[in-house]
């Protein structure tokens, strides 16, 4: 974690030549620009300006002006530039001119999420597990279609082909100050995941938006491509991203059942947020993704998962259904908001379901509330939900 000055004086001594401001789109795609070390002061001072209405979800043309603050406590370096003439990265606030916060930035909607909980006496830490395939390119650096290995899951080299990759993007996560946890092949041809380790909710959001940068700029150094989309290949397993929640009260209350049962009450209200993109909906209700609101231990045929643990602090929810296209900062506030209501109303999550939901004769799931099938049915729900209009900001759901 640095300070102002640290940052200043880290710049000045190790031979620092540019600085990469970063920020997301409202859909979680990372943007950034570039500055040299002369105007850092000015970034911290009084923002560097662009122009927002050429960034997806964030305005028009007739008020464009937005600035990037950055945040030194984000400073990473980025490993596989040079070390001579060494480039930083550090995540931005995003500000009106007149030093307002932008009420549509996906930091500041999570840094409001994290400061409700706190006021209610919760503090809530995420792990993420991302999967994606690996293909190769074409003689243009286009991607095939052809997946890099034909390994399945836990497989081991030879037919693992992503192992020696995987080892490069832990390594440089290593530098930039994020901890992996485990990596391993998935059960998708080519199909891959690297889980992390907890931590609270804005650094695993910020971790989550870099692990997508450093999967795609190591996987492109080794002539390949990672594709984090829900469903690459129609006949094989889709790519997750499932969200590990845990959740301590200061009073020492178990309050885990509520947190859950919040989230699985507005479970079908989130899956727009959760599962953006039209392909997302090809890969609920197979191959591991779950497609109904229930709730089991260790079952991931379920939509929440209670993983088995050794010890009763580290217990935590396995929410399955997120895939990678999410905007992690959008994801972990309304899990918040949703866990926090599910308290807040005393909601109990009510019995598990400990069927195979994949497998399940109808007369197991005709009377389970399902997700949407569509996105324009997920979209419809979000914009019409009380709920997602009470903690997302005013027109926010415009830009589903």
């Amino acid at each position: 974690m640095y300070s102002y000055d640290e940052v200043m004086t880290f710049v000045e001594e190790e031979d620092v030549k540019f600085i990469r401001l970063a920020f997301c789109d409202a859909h979680g795609r990372q943007k950034n620009i570039s500055i040299m070390p002369l105007e850092l002061k000015r970034a911290f001072t009084e923002g560097i300006s662009f122009d927002a209405s050429a960034i997806s979800g964030f305005g028009d043309v007739v008020k464009s002006d937005l600035f990037l603050h950055p945040d030194p406590s984000t400073l990473s370096v980025l490993p596989w530039r040079p070390s001579n003439g060494r480039v930083i990265r550090m995540f931005c606030d995003i500000k009106y001119p007149d030093g307002r916060r932008y009420e549509k930035d996906g930091r500041y909607i999570l840094k409001n999420a994290i400061e409700t909980a706190k006021k209610a006496g919760i503090s809530c830490f995420f792990g993420a597990e991302f999967e994606f395939y690996l293909f190769k390119l074409d003689d243009n650096g286009n991607p095939t279609g052809e997946t890099f290995d034909k390994a399945g899951y836990m497989d081991i080299a030879p037919d693992d082909k992503g192992e020696n990759v995987r080892r490069e993007i832990c390594f440089n996560l290593l530098e930039m100050g994020i901890s992996p946890e485990s990596s391993h092949h998935e059960e998708g041809p080519g199909q891959n995941e690297i889980d992390f380790r907890y931590s609270g909710a804005l650094s695993a959001a910020d971790n989550a938006v870099t692990f997508k940068s450093v999967v795609q700029t190591i996987a492109r150094r080794n002539g390949l491509f990672a594709d984090f989309s829900p469903k690459p290949l129609m006949h094989e397993s889709g790519n997750g991203l499932h969200i590990n929640v845990s959740i301590k009260s200061d009073d020492g209350r178990d309050l885990n059942d509520s947190f859950m049962a919040g989230i699985l009450d507005h479970a079908v209200e989130m899956t727009a947020f959760l599962n953006p993109v039209k392909e997302s909906y090809k890969r609920l209700g197979e191959k591991k993704a779950p497609k109904y609101v229930t709730w089991s231990p260790e079952n991931r045929s379920q939509l929440i998962r209670i993983p088995a643990v050794k010890s009763s602090d580290k217990k935590r929810i396995e929410l399955r259904s997120p895939d990678p296209c999410a905007n992690p900062y959008i994801a972990y506030a309304l899990i918040i908001y949703a866990g926090l209501d599910g308290i807040k109303r005393g909601l109990t999550a009510g019995e598990p379901n400990n069927e195979n939901l994949f497998t399940a004769e109808s007369a197991v799931t005709d009377g389970l509330v399902s997700l949407p099938d569509t996105v324009e049915k997920a979209k419809s729900i979000a914009r019409h939900s009380e709920f997602i209009r009470s903690v997302l900001p005013e027109g926010y759901t415009d830009i589903l």
